[in-house]
């Protein structure tokens, strides 16, 4: 398996598997939580916005006009699942980073590894809160920085069709990055050696991340992506990132 390409979205799989199982479950639930409100304010907001300004410029039901609403709601709704799946990803783990890390401590000590010593208790899980923030925010950046340029490549003629593919593999490979930081950061590795990880294990790690993509895209496992990939991504780490030199 390690030796696969494809064992990235295995990972994945096993990650989600592992959800259920006794001592993990309390730790799912908060991340999970969040998701959940997260995800139903945002389609609450998102649909009550659109209704005011279907009334603002189409309030007639009655008037010729009357067809663009049956047009409009369809591209709305198309619209609205892609903001969701980007905002919610980039929201929700900002909230749910804390708990995210130590999702993916209790997950290694599951699988047997071992995490290097550090203080426990209430004031320590404090503590961690800000650099869990700050960490998300540089993977905020690292997106943002790289994201916009493939944007614009949406604009130029010809290049263009390159475009949709290109920004694929790139969201695969920044999901990668996301979840993959909170087994790595739990072992004091900086964001270069986890990148550099990540690159020795390229095609692994897109394939997780395309996983993550397709599971966030479907119903009802979208609450559970984020549990699952770092359940996921902390199996990718214990079995085959840790053994890689950065």
């Amino acid at each position: 398996m390690v030796k696969n390409p494809l064992a990235g979205a295995s990972y994945l799989l096993r990650g989600l598997g592992l959800l259920n199982k006794p001592g993990l479950r309390p730790f799912v639930l908060i991340p999970l939580t969040i998701n959940i409100i997260v995800f139903s304010l945002l389609i609450w907001l998102g649909i009550d916005q659109f209704e005011q300004l279907m009334d603002r410029f189409l309030p007639d039901d009655e008037s010729w006009l009357a067809w663009l609403r049956w047009l409009l709601w369809p591209l709305f709704a198309i619209t609205l699942l892609l903001i969701i799946f980007y905002t919610f990803t980039v929201i929700a783990n900002l909230i749910a980073s804390p708990f995210n890390g130590l999702l993916a401590e209790k997950v290694e000590l599951y699988l047997g590894g071992e995490l290097p010593h550090q203080p426990t208790g209430a004031k320590q899980m404090v503590k961690d809160v800000v650099p869990s923030l700050l960490s998300e925010l540089r993977k905020l950046l690292y997106f943002l920085l790289r994201a916009i340029p493939l944007l614009i490549l949406f604009l130029i003629p010809g290049i263009n069709i390159l475009a949709p593919f290109l920004w694929m593999a790139f969201s695969a490979w920044f999901l990668a990055v996301e979840y993959g930081d909170y087994p790595m950061a739990n072992h004091k590795l900086a964001f270069k050696q986890q990148h550099t990880r990540l690159k020795q294990a390229r095609f692994s790690s897109l394939t997780f991340g395309g996983g993550l993509t397709l599971m966030m895209m479907i119903p009802i496992l979208n609450f559970v992506a984020m549990p699952a990939a770092v359940a996921g991504a902390t199996l990718f780490w214990h079995e085959r990132l840790r053994h890689i030199k950065s």
